[in-house]
């Protein structure tokens, strides 16, 4: 029979005098690793601790003293939720974070990590990811992981989904926060499941045109448009909320359109379904994918060119100062314009003109804002020059890699698992960020429509509901 050899410590075979000799050397040894387990458990259980000696001491000087006081900040807490619940969230997030890492991750991390193939071996020894600092929202868990040796961000993307659920989560994120760091985002619900209002126009408000605000991000953060300086193509299925988008930037820069600082070219082949909400928006409004759309489009391309050569030796970049207006070009339905239309010299026309603007407007100040609902390379062929892509709901996963780009679904932008519920929610992919950004565009209204017609063109009108028609012997009364 043949038995492995047993594998003694190497301070067992030493003589018994060097034992001696080395023990006071062990027993700081020891006492050094017995606090660094101490300051270890505080630094990631601070609530934890700070509690419990606050705890042995109140009840060493008074037993009864404790008790009080766990109802005091009990019934305080409860009055507090109860009159502001953003602010008890917000503010206690120190204890969900405690408890969370206490209760959820620390007991199963081990198991998790073994389960998922995430640990690595070594000649019989066990290498773990090293739980760190977690923290914990109303509605997400961050937590901070130290890779194994030789580990690659894309083994934790493809364990992500069982990650989720091993921790109870809807879905995980990967985030890369440096290197051999990753970020678990571990969400539990959805915080843009609410419908946002737009906010109230302001006749003196100050705009910057490379941070517009639109709608707000699933933290809690203005959703803001860099619109100087970027090319942004929206993509979504018919529902999935591209007018939102439409609208809340337009109803971003209002003030700007009220005082002329841009000047507003749209294109709606739909025959102004959309962009004939308000026409006074705009500086010049078609309503076809013809010779007329396509003429707009070669109008700009050449303004574009003619601009810049006036830039040329004098400046770099556009700015307010120049006295000419920022343009903005708007194509409801982008599409219809350089892959339906069936004239084959306007299509191609119309992709000419479009790559020019989009390639060298942004520079002079011109922008575009296409939305489309097909996001295949043969409906267009020029995504890459789109510095900022809106992923609204899609129909399928490759849809989303088409918009946003190869190994961004991988890091948790499932554009394709949007809820038909939620419209106006996206995931956002800027040139030059790594992570994509998921984001909720605000609501405009037919009501608010009408007042942003009227505040940028300076009048005003009555907003009166249309009267309901009862009918009575055959007759409208």
């Amino acid at each position: 029979m043949e038995v492995a050899r047993p594998r003694l410590p190497w301070w067992t075979l030493l003589p018994g005098g060097v034992k001696l000799v080395l023990s006071p050397i062990a027993l700081v040894v020891v006492a050094a690793w017995v606090v660094a387990k101490v300051v270890r458990v505080a630094w990631y259980y601070p609530t934890t601790v700070a509690l419990g000696l606050v705890g042995v001491w109140v009840y060493s000087v008074n037993g009864w003293v404790l008790g009080g006081l766990a109802l005091v900040v009990g019934v305080g807490s409860a009055v507090w939720w109860w009159r502001d619940s953003d602010g008890f969230h917000t503010r206690v997030r120190w204890v969900r974070t405690g408890v969370r890492r206490a209760s959820v991750y620390a007991p199963q991390w081990r198991t998790v990590m073994r389960l998922a193939s995430l640990d690595g071996k070594v000649r019989g020894r066990e290498y773990l990811p090293t739980l760190r600092r977690t923290r914990s929202d109303w509605w997400r868990d961050t937590v901070h992981v130290r890779m194994v040796k030789g580990q690659a961000p894309e083994q934790w993307e493809v364990r992500a989904s069982g990650l989720a659920h091993a921790f109870g989560a809807r879905s995980c994120r990967v985030r890369v926060t440096r290197p051999g760091a990753l970020a678990l985002d571990l969400v539990r619900s959805d915080p843009l499941a609410t419908v946002l209002r737009v906010p109230a126009l302001v006749e003196d408000a100050v705009v910057d045109l490379r941070r517009v605000t639109i709608g707000r991000t699933e933290s809690g953060k203005p959703w803001r448009l860099k619109l100087l300086g970027g090319q942004h193509l929206v993509v979504g299925v018919q529902g999935a909320g591209k007018g939102s988008v439409l609208w809340s930037t337009l109803w971003g820069i209002a003030p700007l359109l009220r005082s002329g600082g841009v000047r507003l070219v749209g294109i709606d082949p739909k025959g102004g379904m959309e962009l004939g909400q308000a026409p006074e928006l705009f500086d010049r409004l078609v309503f076809d994918n013809g010779p007329d759309a396509v003429e707009v489009l070669e109008g700009l391309a050449e303004d574009v060119r003619e601009r810049a050569g006036r830039y040329r030796g004098v400046r770099r970049w556009w700015s307010p100062e120049t006295d000419e207006p920022f343009t903005l070009l708007v194509v409801d339905e982008l599409a219809d314009l350089i892959a339906y239309q069936p004239d084959r010299k306007l299509r191609e026309r119309a992709q000419g003109a479009l790559q020019t603007i989009t390639s060298q407007g942004r520079a002079p100040g011109f922008g575009v804002l296409g939305l489309v609902q097909d996001p295949r390379k043969e409906i267009v062929p020029f995504r890459n020059l789109f510095t900022t892509r809106t992923a609204l709901r899609l129909d399928e996963a490759v849809q989303v890699d088409m918009v946003l780009g190869d190994g961004v679904r991988a890091r948790g932008a499932n554009a394709h698992d949007i809820s038909e519920h939620t419209p106006g929610v996206a995931w956002v992919k800027e040139d030059g960020r790594r992570e994509p950004v998921r984001a909720r565009a605000f609501y405009p209204t037919d009501s608010d429509l009408v007042e942003l017609r009227h505040f940028v063109t300076g009048t005003s009108a009555a907003i009166v509901p249309f009267p309901d028609r009862e009918v009575r012997g055959g007759e409208a009364a």
